[in-house]
């Protein structure tokens, strides 16, 4: 009954193409009646709930598909192709963004663990993906319903749309994307840090023994974590982070030169070699196409 009600409600409140903002902060609902080729984008720290039709996410050549069978769970910022191919005005894709908040989702870990007497120590196990789908349950259900109730009215909203948040995240974290949620958020979180970290500097240089350093790891041990996390190398993660920016700003408007001195190149040869390399495009190309 939940995921009809939720249905029902996405459908009503989203009626125009686009995203539409609720009274929640942090809670969007979109729509798309037409077909969005997949292209690089950055996914920050969210959960994208399908309702109807299906999103796709190209993740290091690994194509995830979700639709309203699956969430997706992305509890640290990572560089993808993302689009939604199949959108149409028959099937549209219809579904909620939900933003996950740092602070509040670090304290449910983290009372989580302590709860379960479940505290681990910094660097210890192997690490879940970085990308997690979980399949609807009766939790994630219920919360998602009262939380969009509550986004209707910005009076309601206003006192109680963090509780209904919170409860949200705490299903998530409970749920099949809760190992890679709790991993992100709770104790021995380095590799999150460390792309926390990286996300916010990609105009500067960086090595590994820099990054390994931050989280005290050694290079290898550091080097097999975060791959473990992101599927990709360090080096090759930053420079897929700085590749994806400078593709959705140069999508955005600007220049060529300008996307690539704002994440850090200072040769114009080398950013187009990595450019075409990574997208089978030039920049002028993709500025072109776009």
């Amino acid at each position: 009954m939940s995921r009809q009600e939720i249905t029902r409600l996405v459908a009503s409140l989203a009626h125009e193409e686009g995203i539409r903002e609720t009274a929640v902060k942090g809670v969007q609902l979109f729509r798309m009646t037409e077909p969005v080729r997949c292209a690089p984008a950055i996914y920050e720290p969210a959960v994208v709930v399908i309702v109807s039709g299906a999103k796709e996410a190209i993740l290091d050549g690994e194509r995830h598909v979700y639709d309203s069978c699956q969430y997706l769970c992305c509890p640290i910022s990572m560089p993808v192709e993302a689009g939604a191919p199949t959108a149409s005005p028959e099937t549209p894709l219809l579904g909620v963004y939900l933003s996950l908040d740092t602070r509040v989702m670090t304290e449910l870990a983290i009372e989580m663990e302590s709860a379960a007497g479940l505290v681990r120590k910094p660097g210890s196990g192997p690490l879940p993906p970085g990308l997690a789908l979980a399949h609807w349950d009766a939790a994630f259900s219920d919360a998602l319903l009262r939380l969009l109730q509550v986004a209707q009215s910005p009076a309601d909203a206003a006192i109680l749309g963090e509780g209904r948040l919170r409860e949200l995240y705490y299903a998530v974290l409970k749920g099949e994307a809760g190992e890679s949620a709790r991993r992100a958020f709770g104790v021995g979180n380095e590799i999150a840090r460390t792309i926390d970290y990286l996300s916010s500097r990609l105009d500067e240089p960086v090595s590994i023994e820099d990054m390994a350093g931050r989280v005290g790891m050694s290079r290898a041990v550091f080097h097999r974590k975060f791959k473990q996390a992101t599927k990709m190398s360090p080096i090759q993660f930053v420079k897929s982070m700085r590749l994806n920016t400078a593709a959705m700003q140069i999508a955005n408007g600007k220049t060529v030169s300008e996307a690539a001195m704002a994440v850090g190149y200072v040769s114009s040869s080398q950013f187009s070699r990595e450019f075409k390399r990574l997208y089978g495009q030039s920049p002028k190309q993709w500025s072109q196409f776009k």
